[in-house]
C-alpha cells in the first residue's frame, strides 16, 4: 500500500482526473462528513485513492496539508461511520506533506450509502444515485436475465426454425454448417442456447439477437424496436407505427433501411442542379440506434428502444436511465448489457470502443448540423437530432451544446479548443470572433468548460477544457 514519492510525481503529471484518483488541496483541514461522502462516491464507483494536499486542478502541485493528523484515529471513525475501511497513509513529499486514502471497491451487487443517500461523483460534485443506476447494481448479484432461458423443450430444428441462424453465420463470415448439429454447436459455444438433457432452450440473448420473429418469444415481443412517423413537428398526428418483428441483430440492417427511408428530406442546389437529400447522415442514425440497442435497460418491462420521426428531428430512445452521467457520454462508457455489446461487436453492429457518441458528434460538426440533444424522461434516455441550421437561426442552448461537445470531443483527441476551432465548427468568418467569444463565456458561465490555465490569461492564447478535464 506505501506510496512512493515517485508515485505522487507521476500523478500530477495526469493531464485529468483519472476515474480512480481524485485530489483535493485541504491545506489547513477537511470536513469529516464531507470525506466520508467521497469515500462512498469512490467506493459506489469501483473504489481508488483520495489524495490530500493536492491542487485538484491542473497543472496540479503539491501544497501540502494539515488534514487528518491522526490517520490510525480517523481510519478507526470512517469505519465505525461507513461499516467498511478506508487505509489512510501519510507521505512526506519535498514539497509538503500529502494524506493518500485508499478506498476500497463496494462489493458486488451492494451500492454504499452516507446517512441513507447513495452516492457518486458527477465532476467535481457528489450526487445521489439514480433509481436506473441502482437496479443495476442492486440485479449485479442475481444471474443476468440474458442468461435466462426465454423457450425450452425445443428440439435442435424448433431451434432453427425460430432462430435466424442463416444471417447469423452470415454476420459471422463464416459458412454455413453441412449438418444441423454444426449450427447447434456453434450456438451452445456462444451461449445462445443451452442443452437440456435430450432437448435445447434458448436463452433471450439469443431470442433477442436472432429471432425469425420476437413475437414467438413471450418475453421478449415488447423489446422490439418501434418506429413511430409523424406529420408535423409534433405527435398529434401519427402518419406511421412500425414495430419490428425479428431480432435485433439479424434485423438490423432492415431496421436502419426503414428509419433511412422515413427521415424527411431536404432541397440542396449544388452546382445549379437541384436535388433532394436526407435531413442527418444515415451514418449518425446508424451509430445512434446500435448504441440505444445495446445500453437498453433490459430489466424494464413493457417498453423498447424506440424511434420517433418528426418533420424537423429525429429522436431516438431506449429504456433505462444512462448508466453514465449524459455530459460524460463523450469520454466515458459503462457497457449496461455486455454480453449483448459483445456479440453485436462479434457481428458487426457496433465497435465497442465507445467511440460512437464521438463520431455522431464529429459527424454535427462536419455538416455544421445542431449539437445532438442528449436528455432523460421517465425511465428512459433520449437523443434528438436536427437537421442543419445556420447559426444565427441556433437559440442560446444550441450554442451552448454545441460548445461543449466540441470542447469535449477535442479534449479526448488530445486537443484544445481555441476561438478560432469554434469559429470553424459554427462555419463562421474570422469577423465573428467576438459573437463565438459570447458564446465561450456564455458555456463557461453554465459551469460546462473552463479556461486551460496552463496558458495564463491571454485571451490571444486562450484554449479551454471541458470542466472534467
Amino acid at each position: 500500500m506505501a506510496t512512493s514519492t515517485g508515485q505522487v510525481d507521476f500523478w500530477l503529471k495526469c493531464a485529468s482526473e483519472p476515474q480512480k484518483l481524485a485530489f483535493k488541496e485541504a491545506k489547513r483541514q477537511i470536513d469529516s462528513k464531507y470525506l466520508f461522502k467521497y469515500c462512498v462516491a469512490i467506493a459506489n464507483e469501483g473504489g481508488g485513492k483520495l489524495v490530500l494536499g493536492v491542487t485538484n486542478q491542473p497543472p496540479r502541485s503539491v501544497v501540502g496539508t494539515n488534514a487528518l493528523r491522526n490517520p490510525v484515529e480517523m481510519a478507526e471513525k470512517t469505519y465505525q461511520k461507513l461499516g467498511f475501511r478506508v487505509d489512510i497513509e501519510e507521505v512526506q513529499h519535498r514539497d509538503g506533506r500529502i494524506v493518500v486514502l485508499h478506498i476500497p471497491s463496494r462489493p458486488r451487487g451492494t451500492p454504499f450509502h452516507f446517512e441513507g443517500v447513495y452516492l457518486i461523483r458527477v465532476g467535481q460534485a457528489l450526487s445521489p444515485m439514480s433509481e436506473g443506476q441502482l437496479r443495476q447494481i442492486f440485479s449485479e448479484g442475481s444471474r443476468n436475465w440474458l442468461e435466462e432461458p426465454s423457450v425450452t423443450g425445443l428440439c435442435s430444428q424448433d431451434v432453427i426454425e425460430l432462430l435466424d441462424t442463416q444471417t447469423y453465420f452470415e454476420l459471422l463470415k463464416r459458412p454455413y454448417p453441412t449438418e444441423q448439429s454444426g449450427v447447434i454447436e456453434q450456438l451452445i459455444n456462444d451461449k445462445l442456447i443451452d442443452a437440456l438433457n435430450s432437448s435445447y432452450s434458448i436463452r433471450r440473448l439469443g431470442g433477442l439477437l436472432l429471432a425469425r420473429r420476437l413475437d414467438k418469444f413471450a418475453d421478449l415481443a415488447r423489446k422490439a424496436p418501434r418506429v413511430v412517423v409523424y406529420s408535423d413537428t409534433a405527435k398529434f398526428e401519427t402518419r406511421l407505427d412500425h414495430t419490428s418483428t425479428r431480432g435485433i441483430v439479424v434485423g438490423y440492417q432492415t431496421l436502419v433501411d426503414f428509419v433511412a427511408s422515413q427521415i424527411p428530406q431536404k432541397e440542396v442546389i449544388e452546382n445549379a442542379i437541384r436535388r433532394e437529400t436526407k435531413m442527418f447522415p444515415i451514418f449518425t442514425v446508424r451509430e445512434l440506434l446500435a448504441n440505444a440497442l445495446i445500453h437498453q435497460d433490459l430489466s424494464i418491462a413493457g417498453t423498447s428502444m424506440m424511434v420517433e420521426i418528426y418533420s424537423n428531428r429525429v429522436e431516438i430512445s431506449n429504456p433505462g436511465e444512462p448508466a453514465v452521467p449524459i455530459e460524460r457520454f463523450i469520454d466515458g462508457s459503462h457497457s449496461r448489457n455486455e454480453q449483448l455489446a459483445t456479440m453485436m461487436r462479434r457481428l458487426g453492429i457496433c465497435e465497442e470502443k465507445s467511440s460512437g457518441i464521438d463520431k455522431v458528434i464529429r459527424e454535427a460538426e462536419i455538416y455544421q448540423m445542431p449539437a445532438p440533444y442528449f436528455h432523460t424522461g421517465y425511465q428512459r434516455t433520449i437523443v434528438t437530432i436536427y437537421g442543419s441550421k445556420e447559426f444565427e437561426d441556433m437559440d442560446r442552448n444550441d450554442r451552448i451544446r454545441a460548445c461543449y461537445q466540441h470542447c469535449a470531443l477535442k479534449r479526448v483527441m488530445s486537443d484544445w479548443m481555441t476561438n478560432q476551432s469554434l469559429r470553424k465548427r459554427f462555419g463562421l468568418d474570422e469577423d465573428k470572433s467576438a459573437v463565438i467569444s459570447q458564446v465561450i463565456a456564455a458555456t463557461a458561465n453554465e459551469n460546462l468548460i473552463k479556461l486551460d490555465e496552463q496558458v495564463g490569461k491571454s485571451r490571444r492564447l486562450a484554449r479551454y477544457l471541458p470542466f472534467w478535464a
